[in-house]
């Protein structure tokens, strides 16, 4: 499996930004995917995944501003960002989390950073 992630840039806090991640495989095989980052001098995070079936699931940190979802017709995922908080600066990934063995490496991600 082959990600690229893409959408990120410089916004101010309160702003919006839209993640997405292109799929080299038909999603609809895949159970479940997640967007992760990671902060500065931080560890990768999950921060938001959906299954299959539509089911989305959130870190506390980003509930109720993000919203992950999928266009299996696109092989797409996406991560609308709303009022962006410069907490929210990091890399940002996709990647498969199930099935395990279809995890991609991490590629470069891309790069989202909220300015205050």
């Amino acid at each position: 499996v082959q990600l690229q992630a893409s959408g990120g840039g410089v916004v101010q806090a309160g702003g919006s930004l839209r993640l997405s991640c292109a799929v080299s495989v038909s999603i609809f095989k895949i159970t479940s995917m997640g967007w992760y980052r990671q902060a500065p001098a931080k560890q990768r995070e999950l921060v938001a995944w959906i299954t299959s079936g539509g089911s989305t699931n959130y870190a506390d940190s980003v509930k109720g501003r993000f919203t992950i979802s999928r266009d299996n017709a696109r092989n797409s995922v996406y991560l609308q960002m709303n009022s962006l908080k410069p907490e929210d600066t990091g890399v940002y990934y996709c990647n498969v989390i199930l099935p395990i063995d279809w995890r991609a490496s991490w590629g470069q991600g891309t790069q989202v950073t909220v300015s205050s």
